[in-house]
């Protein structure tokens, strides 16, 4: 059981700006480099090549609203577990340096963004943003009922290139749908591989996730094949649409760094696993989209 925390020692910084950048750091809001980079690449195959500037400006602000809303809800809605396990308890929700009221309205602006912007882009994003926003609402409750809570979190990634291209075409076709599949996979990836570093604690408090359910070899199984069927579901993407070389470079650049990344950690050695978490996923996304517009480029 998590330590408990004497919270009246904890003293909540009273200048705004010092809550506004603690804010930012709780919700992780430089890892929007995770999710960026794929919107971009659905934005530019769905205009095959740059959009106008005002249709770059609410993509990127659409995205940085869902994803500010989505991590804001998930850590006000996860405060209590997160207080309980031991890794997650000095976040600033539970540690007490955040209170509820500091992460909520920054979410609420962050909600009032995603509307607006979608509204600004096209009837059927705007039709579909609060479908979004449920989405990212409840997929944080999974964990308490499915081990299938891991793959849930893939998908809200993976709205990303789809939502970017209904945004510059106001439709959707199978490739787009495909590049979110790829996404989807390629996060799940990442989660269950992540979340093996709490599976004690998720035994103890009747959580779930795959390497609970599983194991923790079969899940780094899991992560591996998850992983293999992203890198098909890039190359499938590329066939669809009839892209360049270059494109299919960057999927052999990605599989390589895939790779990499389950090098660095088995189940019997996650000391790495911030590493491989953080810096190689950002590398993978920002690789398939240098690789899209390189494509596109020589088209």
């Amino acid at each position: 059981m998590g330590a408990v925390r004497d919270l009246t020692a904890i003293q909540r910084p009273s200048s705004p700006f010092t809550r506004a950048w603690l804010f930012l750091d709780a919700i992780k809001f430089h890892e929007s480099l995770f999710a960026l980079p794929f919107a971009y690449t659905g934005m530019i195959l769905a205009a095959s090549g740059l959009p106008s500037w005002d249709k770059v400006l609410w993509i990127t602000a659409a995205m940085v609203g869902a994803r500010t809303f989505g991590m804001s809800a998930n850590r006000i809605l996860d405060r209590s577990i997160d207080a309980l396990n031991p890794r997650t308890a000095d976040r600033h929700l539970p540690a007490g340096s955040l209170r509820v009221m500091d992460v909520g309205l920054p979410a609420a602006a962050a909600l009032a963004l995603l509307f607006v912007s979608a509204w600004q882009l096209n009837t059927l994003a705007l039709v579909l943003a609060p479908v979004a926003a449920a989405y990212l609402v409840l997929y944080p409750f999974t964990k308490r009922f499915t081990w299938a809570a891991n793959l849930l979190l893939g998908w809200a990634l993976a709205m990303a290139p789809a939502a970017a291209w209904i945004g510059v075409t106001g439709s959707l076709s199978l490739a787009p749908v495909v590049l979110s599949a790829a996404v989807a996979l390629w996060a799940g990836s990442f989660d269950i591989m992540y979340h093996t570093q709490d599976r004690d604690f998720y035994e103890q408090r009747g959580l779930h996730s795959v390497a609970r359910r599983f194991g923790m070899r079969a899940a780094f199984v899991w992560a591996k094949v998850l992983d293999a069927m992203a890198l098909a579901a890039l190359v499938t993407t590329g066939v669809l649409l009839d892209l360049a070389f270059p494109y299919y470079i960057g999927c052999a650049a990605v599989a390589a760094l895939l790779a990499y990344k389950h090098s660095l950690v088995s189940p019997d050695d996650m000391s790495r696993m911030g590493f491989a978490f953080f810096r190689i996923n950002a590398y993978v996304s920002a690789v398939v989209l240098a690789a899209t517009v390189a494509a596109l480029a020589i088209d």
